[in-house]
């Protein structure tokens, strides 16, 4: 069995993202876990109800007054412990936002395909 962790945390990548989870999830050789930073939160929030999704991991980066610098960072270090956690044999991540960005260089690190 495969196992997929699909990071995200603005509206617009759950948006494009959403119709993957859902066929994935029809997959008896897939095992998908969702991971979102919760970079746009009210945001994201909604549409995840909307659809019945539930993340099995929230880094939680958002702080008042933070710079991309500061989310980048904190996604970088969250998501270590989470990849070091679940050991995805692969990563898929959708975008140009700090999320992708962060979790696809953190993947890399950890040697972790990332496809996106």
């Amino acid at each position: 069995m495969k196992k997929i962790m699909m990071i995200f945390g603005t509206r617009p990548e759950a948006i494009k993202m959403i119709p993957l989870i859902k066929e994935l999830n029809k997959r008896k050789n897939i095992c998908l876990e969702i991971c979102v930073s919760g970079q746009h939160r009210e945001l994201l929030c909604s549409v995840l109800e909307a659809h019945g999704i539930v993340p099995n991991y929230d880094l939680e980066i958002m702080r008042d007054g933070q710079s991309l610098f500061d989310i980048t960072s904190l996604i970088l270090n969250k998501i270590e412990d989470v990849l070091k956690k679940s050991c995805p044999d692969i990563v898929l991540v959708h975008g140009d936002t700090s999320t992708a960005f962060s979790a696809a260089l953190g993947s890399f690190y950890l040697k972790i395909p990332v496809c996106h």
